[in-house]
């Protein structure tokens, strides 16, 4: 009898590990993405592995040839192209981006390419060509470019999860000093209170971040893809241990929206609100923390149309807490156009549920 189970659970060990290996092989018999089959394999790949890397060179081996320098020419240049310019002057990258896909998809800061009139990109290896803009959000300081070069490295646009102490490297061309790796850990996720952009879920981090960084990678000890290097605290304009860095997940909602429409389609809800201090929990007669304050309803907005009120507190987005301003602001924009939204709030006490369709985000909505 035991030679009966051993025999058939190694049979059956042995035809899970033969349908993962079609899985990955041919991801499409299982109605498996690409994309999926690759996340499978990096996790199994992890699963499997005992101990935490002593050197990161690997990491570095994969991410780096996908991040590349971006040197730009200012409309005032272009417009003064007879003009002779230093060779210094000529080159210095302003910045960084990464590929982000096969077909020579880059993602990059907003302020990094800003006005300019042409871009020059150079990868690791050498090659260099010119890319031209596809779109920019300035809102949450994104931009996508795209070069022509065969047989391009590149990076997936994954959500890979990240937790506080996770060792992170950042790689990118500070000061024109060329491709420079830093590591450092994440030191806070979810930032949204620095009010640069207007849409903020920045991941805070102590790798060097310097001048040139901007669009550049952050990358986990795997040299998996988890953000978009943005900016740095300073007081004297060096690094301090404090940079921010744009998530994967907004990066690649921006980047989506922008190649499909030209631009970022965000979705609105047509409010604005402020905390639930203690205070105002109190005069509520209501824990605190459990959502926000509804403190205006913008005419017509879909909002306004489902009956919420000025005073609701607002507790949930079909099912997910509301408990930060800045954080409701991004999940609605995610939400697409003409998609239903159950909202739920305290009204004098009681729960109740409104349903209402988002609708797309006017553009003079601050």
């Amino acid at each position: 009898m035991k030679k009966l189970l051993k025999s058939v659970g190694l049979s059956v060990l042995v035809g899970l590990l033969a349908a993962v290996a079609v899985l990955l092989a041919k991801p499409e018999l299982g109605g498996m993405t690409e994309l999926n089959r690759n996340r499978l394999l990096a996790r199994a790949v992890r699963a499997i592995s005992f101990t935490d890397p002593v050197s990161y060179r690997d990491a570095v081996q994969k991410a780096a040839p996908a991040v590349v320098s971006i040197a730009t020419r200012s409309l005032a240049q272009q417009s003064n192209a007879n003009l002779p310019l230093p060779q210094r002057a000529r080159n210095l990258p302003e910045g960084s981006g990464v590929i982000v896909d096969p077909e020579g998809y880059i993602l990059t800061n907003h302020h990094v390419i800003k006005n300019a009139a042409r871009l020059m990109i150079t990868l690791r290896d050498g090659r260099e060509g010119v890319a031209r803009v596809v779109g920019t959000d300035p809102e949450s300081d994104l931009a996508v470019l795209k070069i022509d070069l065969p047989g391009l490295p590149y990076l997936d646009l994954q959500d890979f999860e990240t937790e506080i102490g996770d060792v992170v490297l950042a790689i990118g061309n500070p000061f024109g000093l060329g491709q420079t790796v830093t590591m450092g850990i994440i030191s806070a996720t979810g930032r949204n209170d620095l009010q640069l952009n207007t849409y903020e879920d920045f991941i805070q981090t102590d790798a060097a971040i310097n001048i040139g960084n901007s669009g550049g990678a952050l990358v986990n000890a795997y040299g998996d893809l988890i953000g978009i290097s943005t900016l740095l605290f300073t007081r004297g304009g060096g690094s301090e241990g404090v940079g921010f860095v744009i998530p994967s997940s907004m990066a690649r909602f921006v980047m989506d929206s922008i190649i499909r429409h030209g631009r970022v389609i965000r979705g609105w809800l047509g409010i604005e609100s402020q905390p639930l201090s203690a205070a105002l929990a109190q005069a509520y007669d209501v824990n605190p923390n459990i959502g926000i304050v509804i403190t205006g309803v913008y005419e017509g907005g879909p909002a306004d149309r489902a009956g919420l009120r000025r005073g609701d507190i607002l507790t949930g987005i079909n099912g997910q807490s509301t408990r930060d301003g800045r954080k409701v602001m991004n999940m609605v924009a995610r939400i697409p156009p003409g998609q239903s939204m159950t909202i739920q709030v305290l009204r004098d006490g009681q729960p109740i549920k409104l349903i209402t369709q988002a609708t797309t985000r006017p553009t003079i909505v601050n």
